[in-house]
C-alpha cells in the first residue's frame, strides 16, 4: 500500500515551493513585452479566427502569457495572499480589457466578417469545455510545481483555450452581435475560473505555506464562497450541454427520415436546411424535379410527428423564388469541401488515364499488316503492383484466322514498340474456346 501512495504522490520531484511562488509572482504582471507579446498573440488569434486557420490559432495560444495571472489568482486563493489576489485579478482584467479591444479593432477593420466553423465553436459552451478547463489547470499547476518542468504547459495552453473565446467575444462587440460575444465571454470566464479552482485545490494539497493566518470562519467563507461560484459557473454549461445533444438528437432524426422517405425512394434533394431555434423547429426542403400535392405534405408532417418531433413543421421548397439564391449561398459555403472533391476527382481521372487505350486507328493497322490475325484487342497492364519498380505496359491479346499461324511474331512486337513509342508490349493468343466464352 505504501508503494502504491509512494507512486502517485505529488511531493515527489516537487520543486521548492518558495521558488515556485516566484516564478508564478514574475508572470503575474502585464507591463512592457508581455503586454506585447499578448497584443501580438491576440492579432494572431484573431487572423486565425477570421481565415478559418486552426494552426494558426493553435500558436496564439502558445505564444498567450495569459495563464499567467490565473495560476497567480489560484495560488494566491490557496495561500489566502490576498495582496497577491487583487494584483492577479487586477492584471487579468487589464489583459482581458488589451485583448478585447484589440480583436474588436481588428474585426471591425477587417473586410472578411463572415462567421467561420472556429468563431462558432467559441459560442456555446457547455459541461464539457468545464471539464477541459479544471483537468488542463489540474496538469498545468502541477507542471509548474516540478523540478523538471517536462511539456505539459505547451499543452495545457492549446487544451483550455484562452485566446480564441476572448477573440470571438471581440468579434461580437465589432459586428455588435450581443449573442457571441455572451457565448464567447462565458467560455473565457469558464476557462479562467476552472483553472484556477484546480491550482486552489493543488496548492492545499500540496500544502503551500499561508501567506497570513486566516480565521477559520474566514477560510471556511471562502470554501462557501468558492463552491457557489462553481455551481454557478457549472449550471449554465449543464444546460447548453443539454440544449447541444437535443439539437443533434434532432438533426439525426431528420436526416434518417429524409433519407428514409426521400433518398430511399429515388428522390433528389438539392436543398435541406435546419432550423433548430425556431418555433416551431423549421425542416426546408427542395427535390430536384418531384412536386407534392398539400395531402402529401400534410402526411409527412405527421409521419414526423410520430417520430417523436413535435413542434416541427416541414416545409417543401417547391415554387419559391428565392430557392435558387439561397442554394448558391448554401454551395458557397460549402467550397472548400468541393474543391476537396475536385482534387480527389481529379487524382482519380490521372490514375485512371494510365490505363486508357488512345489508339483507335492501330486495330486495322495490325489487321492490314498481319493478315493472319483474326481480331486483335488492345489494353494496359500494371506489372509489378504495389513495389518501387512497378511499370505500365501494353497487352495485344489475338485470334488467328482458322488454320493460320503466327510467323512473325517478333516482328509485330518490334512493329509495336515502334508505333507505341515503348519497350513494354506484350503478345498473347486467345484460343478459340477462350473465345467463345
Amino acid at each position: 500500500m505504501n508503494k502504491i501512495v509512494d507512486f502517485i504522490n505529488l511531493h515527489n520531484g516537487e520543486e521548492d515551493k518558495e521558488k515556485v511562488l516566484e516564478n508564478v509572482t514574475a508572470n503575474i504582471s502585464f507591463r512592457g513585452s508581455n503586454l506585447w507579446i499578448l497584443a501580438c498573440a491576440i492579432l494572431i488569434a484573431s487572423i486565425g479566427l477570421n481565415v478559418n486557420s486552426t494552426a494558426v490559432i493553435i500558436g496564439a495560444m502558445l505564444i498567450s502569457p495569459l495563464m499567467g495571472p490565473i495560476l497567480g489568482a489560484g495560488f494566491a486563493l490557496g495561500t489566502y495572499n490576498f495582496r497577491l489576489l487583487r494584483k492577479s485579478i487586477k492584471n487579468l482584467l487589464i489583459a482581458t480589457v488589451v485583448s478585447l479591444l484589440v480583436s474588436a479593432v481588428y474585426f471591425y477593420i477587417s473586410p472578411f466578417k463572415d462567421v467561420q466553423s472556429e468563431l462558432l465553436a467559441r459560442t456555446s459552451p457547455n459541461i464539457y469545455d468545464v471539464m477541459i478547463a479544471f483537468f488542463g489547470g489540474l496538469v498545468g499547476v502541477i507542471a509548474i510545481t516540478r523540478v523538471e518542468k517536462g511539456n505539459p504547459i505547451p499543452g495545457v495552453a492549446i487544451a483550455t483555450a484562452l485566446m480564441p473565446p476572448l477573440c470571438t467575444a471581440g468579434y461580437g462587440l465589432a459586428t455588435l452581435n450581443i449573442n457571441y460575444f455572451l457565448g464567447a465571454f462565458y467560455l473565457y470566464t469558464i476557462n479562467c475560473f476552472f483553472i484556477c479552482i484546480a491550482t486552489f485545490f493543488v496548492i492545499k494539497y500540496l500544502k503551500y505555506p499561508g501567506a497570513a493566518a486566516v480565521d477559520p470562519k474566514n477560510a471556511k467563507k471562502i470554501r462557501y464562497g468558492i463552491t457557489v461560484l462553481m455551481m454557478l459557473m457549472i449550471i449554465p454549461s449543464f444546460y447548453l450541454a443539454y440544449n447541444l445533444f437535443q439539437e443533434k438528437r434532432f438533426t439525426k432524426t431528420v436526416d434518417e427520415f429524409i433519407n428514409l422517405e426521400f433518398g430511399s425512394r429515388g428522390y433528389t434533394v438539392i436543398y435541406q436546411k435546419l432550423n433548430y431555434n425556431s418555433n416551431p423547429k423549421k425542416v426546408d426542403i427542395a427535390f430536384l424535379n418531384k412536386k407534392l400535392t398539400p395531402t402529401e405534405i400534410q402526411l409527412y408532417n405527421r409521419m414526423l410527428a410520430e417520430r417523436g418531433l413535435n413542434n416541427t413543421v416541414i416545409n417543401f421548397r417547391q415554387d419559391d423564388a428565392d430557392l435558387k439564391s439561397e442554394i448558391l449561398s448554401e454551395l458557397s459555403k460549402q467550397d472548400h469541401s468541393l474543391t476537396e472533391k475536385d482534387l480527389t476527382i481529379n487524382s482519380l481521372r490521372q490514375e485512371l488515364s494510365k490505363y486508357k487505350v488512345e489508339e483507335p486507328g492501330l486495330k486495322k493497322e495490325l489487321l492490314i499488316l498481319f493478315p493472319e490475325l483474326q481480331s486483335v484487342t488492345l489494353g494496359k497492364i500494371e506489372r509489378f503492383a504495389e513495389t518501387d519498380s512497378a511499370k505500365i505496359e501494353w497487352l495485344v491479346l489475338y485470334r488467328l484466322t482458322d488454320g493460320k499461324e503466327i510467323k512473325e511474331s517478333v516482328k509485330i512486337t518490334n512493329w509495336l514498340n515502334e508505333r507505341l513509342d515503348t519497350q513494354n508490349v506484350k503478345l498473347l493468343r486467345e484460343t478459340e474456346a477462350e473465345a467463345e466464352k
